[in-house]
Formats: structure tokens, sequence, C-alpha cells
């Protein structure tokens, strides 16, 4: 890989892997309208676990409560909400788990930019109406296991290329009424599990195929997705009361009418 290739790339994943825009989408389309050859599976692995290290950086102490307090409900101490927090971020990862381990062969289908840009387009209008939605007052506190299923669920269907994980899961949060800091606090810590999972597939099929290793492109790769999904997340998290997601809906709408134009 050229070094202009690493870096494009390694920002594209930092900085879209949190924001609702789908970071899977811009991995794919990117490539394709600079005609770059695939970056191979190690740089996939390498980006997506500096994201992981971003996000867990950022949430360390609240990590860090949720895993004592989750060891303390294992052993009978009674629960509290950061136990039951860390349950759901376990539970909702279980509807993307299984939906990815059965539907990975049809999945790959997809991964074409028309998909990616109805997608982009469709759940780019969901968000809207869930941005829209009164009385955002719940926190993920407040959560209850009917809305972590939901929650769940939606995100398995950000398996679609151009639908966003991050978008999906605080789409269904707000339309359960959590407010928007609320939602994507809870979409970031849902990723972690879901990184860890999709890491763990992606060096399978690398060990797999005994893939050359540029050691120089994962190193850059992953500092900069590291850092650049760490500012990612603080400015996020920063701006989106007063924002909102109406900036996110427009850029999805115009990125799927070009994709439309340029490959339909």
């Amino acid at each position: 890989m050229e070094t202009i290739q690493v870096i494009i790339l390694s920002l594209v994943q930092g900085l879209t892997e949190f924001l609702p825009i789908s970071s899977s989408a811009h991995l794919i389309v990117v490539p394709k309208l600079a005609n770059w050859p695939d970056q191979g599976l190690a740089f996939d692995v390498a980006v997506h676990i500096g994201t992981l290290t971003a996000v867990i950086s950022y949430f360390r102490k609240e990590i860090a409560v949720m895993i004592v307090a989750w060891l303390a409900s294992m052993t009978g101490k009674g629960s509290t909400p950061e136990a039951r927090l860390a349950w759901f971020v376990l539970i909702g990862t279980i509807p993307v788990g299984l939906a990815g381990l059965f539907l990975k062969d049809y999945i790959e289908y997809l991964r074409s930019p028309v998909v990616i840009a109805f997608a982009s387009i469709g759940f780019g209008l969901v968000l809207l109406y869930a941005d829209k939605v009164p009385k955002q007052v719940r926190t993920e506190q407040s959560m209850t296991l009917k809305d972590c299923l939901i929650i769940g669920g939606f995100q398995a269907l950000a398996l679609i290329p151009g639908t966003s994980r991050s978008g999906a899961t605080m789409t269904a949060a707000m339309l359960l009424g959590m407010t928007k800091e609320a939602a994507a606090r809870f979409s970031f810590l849902l990723s972690i599990p879901v990184i860890v999972l999709s890491g763990l597939l992606v060096s399978k099929d690398l060990y797999e195929s005994g893939e050359a290793i540029d050691w120089n492109a994962i190193i850059l790769g992953f500092g900069l997705s590291a850092v650049s999904a760490f500012i990612c997340i603080w400015l996020f998290l920063s701006f989106i009361s007063r924002m909102g997601m109406l900036p996110f809906v427009i850029y999805r709408v115009v990125l799927g009418i070009v994709l439309l134009a340029l490959f339909y």
C-alpha cells in the first residue's frame, strides 16, 4: 500500500466508525473512487484495533466501574445500574453476532455502491425521524431488557453496508426516548464487543489466507485510526446535543445520490 492510501483509509475508519454515516460503506467506496487495490485483511484488523483502542481509552473509567459491578452481580452481590448496563452491552451484541454468523456469505453480495446508496438514504431518513422524537429524556441507566433487545436488533440491520452501526443503534435509542448523548454513549459502549468479534473473525481469515503483512502500514494505520477515532468521539459527544443529527442526514442523502449517479 502507498502511504497516502494508508493515511486516508486510516482517517476514514477513525472518523466514520462512531459517526452515523457507516464506516464500512466508506471503506468500500473510497478505494473504488480512488481506484486503489484492496487494502488487505491485515490492514482492516489494524484500523479496527485502533478504533477499539480509542473507545476503550475514552470510556476507560466507565468500563472499569461496569466490569467491577458486572463481576459482583455474577457472584450474587446484587445488581446495580452499572452491572445492568454491562449486561445490556453483552446481550445487545447477541443479535448482530447471530446475524453475522448465519448471514455472512449473503452479506458479501451486498457490498456494492448501489446498495450502500439506498441504505445510506433510507436509514438516513429514519435517523432524521428519530432525531425529532419528542421527550428524549431517558439515560442509558434507565434501559430495560426490552430496550436492549430492540437496540441490538437495529444493530444487526447495520450488517447491510451503508446502514451504519452507530447510526442504527442511536436511531433505536432515540426512538425509545433516550437523549442524544445517552444514545451515543450506549452506542459507543455497544461497539466494543462488536469490534472485538469482527476483529477476531477477520484475524481468523487473515491467518488462514497466509497474507503477507506490511508492518509499516499496520503501525501507521493503527495509530492514525486510534487518534482520529478518539478525537471524533470527544467532538461528537461535545456537540451532538446542540447540532442534532441533521448534518449527518444531509451527508448521507448527498452521498447516496452521488453514488447512484456514479454507479446505478
